[in-house]
């Protein structure tokens, strides 16, 4: 059964940074900046399976009209179980987040998990800018 805990103190970052370090989105993030990132963002899910950490993601928010799902990830061993849509479905139905304008995310592989969500391509791409 998957545990899901709210809140960077339940995350641990000897598991967590090397994850997101060598994840596409992020490569080669201080341990520092993700801790910092944890501590700053309105939600922190932590996933365990058998008292161990097999998944984190965060969400950044004004908890009013704007949230950004991040740093999704689920470990190797544990993919297939159902933790990201765990950890995607408690986000989306937390109550401090609901009755937004928008959620946003970006990813590379894993549009099916969230298409389930209800998630699209963004209908305006040209409209949005980013500094990069």
């Amino acid at each position: 059964m998957i545990d899901l805990r709210l809140g960077a103190e339940h995350s641990d970052f000897d598991v967590v940074h090397p994850w997101l370090t060598s994840s596409y989105w992020s490569p080669g993030v201080s341990r520092e900046k993700v801790e910092r990132a944890a501590a700053h963002s309105s939600m922190v899910i932590n996933a365990f399976l058998d008292g161990r950490q097999v998944g984190y993601c965060r969400v950044i928010s004004d908890r009013a009209s704007f949230a950004y799902l991040c740093d999704v990830f689920v470990a190797e061993e544990a993919r297939g179980k159902g933790v990201g849509q765990a950890m995607v479905g408690f986000a989306l139905e937390d109550p401090e987040h609901q009755n937004l304008r928008r959620w946003l995310l970006a990813t590379h592989d894993a549009h099916s998990l969230y298409e389930k969500f209800g998630f699209k391509l963004l209908p305006n791409p040209e409209r949005w800018m980013a500094k990069l």
